[in-house]
């Protein structure tokens, strides 16, 4: 298990008409200009991502209630947080972190070398559900040495832990406070959940006894909506001030003509992808996979997925991962190759199922690819799951599907997807060599690797196709800044949003 969708999308029937009346932010939160609101698609099912697999949580709770020893900038780069510093021995194998000092948890527990012990040993345990908490399983061995010096001996030396350590696996909890997860989340961060309507608001505000740089607004206010049609609404009206990764791209040229809104573009992580069950028939067959990377028009999805505003990508690396080649013409859209290769599978005339989450961009991207598999001799049919419960349970966590579409958002996530017990059923002794080699290697050798990785997977064995990464747009009201540009990881850091 691992890496799931941002839970932000497109739907590309959309179509309101943006006039100069309804500014967005004063009024969301009656004209005061400390809180915000911002909007967002589909809710978390609770506020335990130790037990919920999911972006949604992470994209709330990371970073602005939660936070890890270090994190990851907007550039994309490692930096310093409840750690001040680190060392790292020679043989790469163990790390000494420097404690911030003066750091208490929302409920008053001290942070402390035991505290950060405690959180990632219980990574390792089965109160951990989430299949990230793979990432952990390199340690070995976790010491408090003093109250601000912690050391973590790794079985081996890898190139992922300390990145993975940005990421929720890397979340520090008060022992005392993690019974209560799904509902009262207790972290180091800037701000604590006040409150919490299920599928509907979730109620951020800013905290006086915060150890760093106090947030730009005292209260954030997340609203979820179950369409973009409904969210456009919502921001033309003003009663949310900013949506992040925009749903109705096609709107976007209207709102840049309109001097109430601020269109705002970046880079992200997510990259959409259309699964195949390698375990089961007919995608067993690599003809079969061969077939489906050529017969997908892949510039057609992005256009009705995403408005146009996204990049082919060959395989799910991003251009600023090391490893990145651009491998985007390896599988020209090629609908008579693919017809070749569907009967050569012996499987033409077959119908196949797309698991389709309840995501406008999803549900968009399944509506190309049934019209473009006719096309080369298959029936398909679209499956609608809601999510996350329904996708989660069944695709996911159960892999019975045969096809799915979703995006894929957390950074330098290629290693987890080539994992043999991953829902895409890949499983191939060479590619675990690779992965273990290049983990274990050093800055050349993980680089050298991970290429090999990758074109073993995504070209040769043709193991998933991605269709697109997706490009981040923000939508927001004129007198709104703060809004992070970039995507960097699952959290939507809302820590320095505010009215102008």
């Amino acid at each position: 298990m691992g890496v799931l969708a941002r839970i932000t999308a497109v739907i590309a029937a959309a179509t309101l008409t943006l006039t100069a009346c309804g500014a967005g932010g004063s009024k969301s939160e009656g004209g005061n200009k400390d809180a915000v609101t911002v909007g967002l698609t589909a809710a978390p099912a609770n506020l335990d991502f130790t037990t919920t697999s999911g972006a949604a949580i992470p994209q709330a709770l990371m970073t602005n209630v939660y936070e890890g020893l270090v994190t990851v900038n907007q550039e994309g780069e490692l930096e310093p947080l409840l750690a001040e510093s680190w060392d790292i021995s020679k043989d790469r194998t163990e790390y000494t972190f420097h404690l911030r000092e003066g750091v208490r948890f929302s409920n008053g527990t001290e942070f402390n070398a035991e505290t950060a012990k405690f959180s990632i040993e219980r990574v390792k345990s089965k109160a951990w559900k989430n299949g990230l908490k793979a990432g952990m399983d390199v340690v070995k061995k976790v010491e408090a040495i003093d109250k601000k010096t912690l050391k973590v001996t790794l079985k081996q030396p890898s190139q992922a832990w300390l990145w993975d350590m940005a990421t929720l696996i890397g979340a520090q909890f008060a022992p005392d406070a993690v019974d209560k997860l799904a509902t009262e989340p207790v972290g180091t961060g800037p701000f604590t959940v006040t409150k919490w309507d299920n599928g509907r608001t979730l109620t951020l505000e800013a905290r006086d006894d915060y150890w760093g740089e106090k947030p730009a607004s005292k209260k954030i206010t997340l609203r979820y909506f179950a369409d973009a049609t409904t969210a456009a609404n919502a921001l033309k009206t003003g009663s949310v001030d900013a949506i992040p990764a925009f749903q109705a791209p096609e709107l976007i040229p209207s709102y840049e003509k309109n001097p109430k809104f601020t269109v705002q573009r970046g880079t992200t992580t997510g990259k959409v992808m259309l699964a195949m069950n390698n375990k089961k028939p007919p995608f067993n067959k690599l003809a079969a996979r061969k077939a489906i990377m050529y017969g997908i028009d892949r510039k057609a999805v992005i256009e009705s997925a995403w408005g146009g505003y996204g990049d082919l990508l060959g395989a799910p690396v991003v251009p600023t991962d090391p490893y990145f080649e651009d491998l985007s013409g390896e599988y020209p859209y090629d609908p008579d190759k693919a017809a070749k290769l569907v009967e050569e599978a012996g499987i033409k005339g077959e119908t196949v199922t797309i698991a389709t989450p309840s995501l406008p961009y999803a549900t968009a991207s399944a509506q190309v690819i049934v019209s473009d598999l006719k096309k080369i001799g298959l029936n398909a049919k679209i499956e609608q799951q809601e999510f996350p419960a329904v996708w989660l349970d069944k695709t996911y966590t159960k892999g019975n599907y045969t096809l799915s579409v979703i995006a894929h958002v957390e950074p330098k996530d290629l290693l987890n997807l080539v994992r043999g017990d991953y829902y895409f059923g890949y499983d191939d002794s060479r590619i675990a060599e690779l992965r273990a080699s290049a983990d274990a290697g050093d800055d050349k050798e993980y680089v050298r690797d991970m290429k090999k990785l990758v074109r073993k997977a995504f070209v040769e064995d043709a193991a998933a196709n991605t269709l697109f990464l997706m490009a981040g747009i923000t939508v927001m009201a004129e007198d709104i800044e703060g809004m992070p540009k970039n995507t960097p990881t699952t959290a939507l850091d809302l820590t320095k949003v505010r009215h102008r």
